[in-house]
């Protein structure tokens, strides 16, 4: 998502930064650009109009600080204009009242709700601590309690048992009741949908929240269908006072419209996105960090926040001694390879990293993908432990039998090698450098990849 328009983007600055000081038609010439690029990627008429001008108007009038150029300023001022139409904060989920809180998922049919409800509640469980008890009210769609009772035990989830012949609004209020009895924090309600808007589901919708009070009710909008999923939030908005928006699907081929227009055209927040169908694939919204990545600087923080997630304590402790002593095997790459698989694999990194665009490029000229991690990490899997701990091992008979049982060839063995051997100085220069080179450097990443923050899995920053 926002590819193609972080790529557009990207380009018109280039341009602005070659041209050293810029006169004031510089700024209206490449603001036009950036109107058309936005446009381009489905963002509100009205939206892109306000933007334009507010950037227009600060970006001529702002003073040039003396230690960036016009064109950083521009950047500059393009980054926080972002900032400010998707609301500046981020707005989390407010789930703070008296329990049982209930949360109330609405939105059209085929969205993703049933699949989100389980996605949030994971969420809530996990990060907060909170039991939850998930409900499912949709009684048109065949087999949709069902659905969300699989979810729930994939999910270690708690779901409210199945009565047939009960109303939506009956099997709400039985959720509360149980909830209270069995002492839950949280209920998540799973409403039905419809094809399209009508007063029927507004009407049953409405109907739900007036008899449970939520604390939350929230839209699920899916992000390919562009400026239909504004003008949904703008139609729920009116009608149910929601109070907040997940977009799902976010990694698909969206152009990213949705979410630089939903804030200003329905005016309620974005609070979560669905990034993909793993039921841990859900994130927050942060304003910032995603005006950054449209704008190609890429998104460090998440990118930390994700590293310092996906690595355990104890693990990170002995890579770190072991660097420390400039030592690195091949059982140590294959823990880094790991990692960057559970963080997203080599897209999900790259997506968070400053010029994506190129970085992508880059990736696809090197052959560098998710199969690349996998067919490494499978070669390694295929030595044995002296192998591993001591890579001199490997002669020509010995590379023939690793590339035989991971699948591979001769050559993909010799190039992890290559890599392994890269990686191994790189680790004996930053072991001289002792703890604090550590942490300031990270783990080096392999030929061409990005470091890998392993040892900063234990101390953010």
């Amino acid at each position: 998502m926002f590819e193609s328009l972080s790529d557009r983007l990207g380009e018109i600055f280039t341009r602005l930064r070659k041209r050293g000081a810029l006169s004031e038609s510089d700024v209206a010439a490449a603001l036009r650009e950036v109107r058309v690029a936005l446009l381009e990627a489905d963002v509100a008429l009205p939206v892109v109009k306000s933007l334009i001008e507010a950037v227009h108007k600060d970006a001529t009038g702002v003073e040039v600080l003396g230690s960036v150029s016009p064109a950083q300023m521009v950047v500059k001022v393009v980054h926080d204009r972002l900032v400010a139409m998707l609301g500046a904060e981020s707005a989390a989920l407010n789930v703070a009242a008296a329990p049982p809180a209930a949360v109330l998922m609405v939105g059209l049919q085929g969205s993703g709700k049933t699949t989100t409800s389980a996605k949030i509640a994971l969420k809530l469980t996990k990060e907060q601590g909170k039991k939850v008890l998930m409900a499912g009210l949709d009684m048109r769609r065949p087999a949709a309690q069902e659905q969300l009772r699989v979810l729930g035990e994939q999910a270690g989830i708690a779901t409210l048992p199945v009565m047939a012949g009960q109303l939506p609004i009956d099997i709400a209020r039985r959720a509360m009741e149980a909830a209270r009895l069995q002492a839950f924090d949280i209920v998540i309600l799973d409403t039905a949908g419809r094809q399209h808007v009508d007063d029927g589901l507004m009407d049953e919708a409405a109907a739900i929240r007036d008899a449970v009070m939520p604390a939350e009710t929230l839209l699920v909008a899916d992000a390919l269908t562009g400026q239909d999923a504004v003008n949904l939030a703008a139609a729920f908005k009116a009608r149910l006072d929601i109070t907040g928006v997940v977009l799902t699907r976010i990694d698909g081929d969206a152009r990213g419209g949705a979410a630089l227009s939903i804030r200003a055209v329905a005016g309620c927040p974005i609070k979560l996105l669905g990034t993909g169908e793993k039921l841990d694939a859900l994130e927050g919204f942060h304003p910032e960090r995603l005006a950054s990545r449209i704008l190609g600087m890429g998104d460090v923080v998440s990118l930390v926040e994700k590293a310092a997630e996906t690595i355990e304590e104890e693990e990170a402790a002995r890579i770190e001694a072991k660097l420390m002593k400039g030592r690195f095997d091949l059982d140590d790459l294959a823990l880094q390879l790991g990692q960057m698989r559970r963080m997203g694999g080599m897209e999900g990194v790259m997506a968070l990293l400053p010029g994506v665009g190129k970085a992508k490029r880059q990736m696809a000229e090197a052959a560098m993908d998710d199969g690349m991690l996998r067919r490494q990490v499978a070669i390694i899997q295929s030595m044995t432990a002296g192998e591993r701990k001591n890579a001199k091992l490997l002669s020509g008979s010995r590379k023939r039998r690793v590339a035989a049982g991971s699948g591979t060839s001769v050559q993909d063995v010799n190039r992890l090698l290559k890599q392994y051997k890269q990686l191994s100085g790189m680790v004996k220069k930053v072991g001289k450098l002792g703890k604090k080179g550590i942490m300031r450097h990270g783990l080096p990443g392999m030929s061409g990849l990005p470091h890998m923050p392993m040892a900063q899995g234990r101390a953010r920053h």
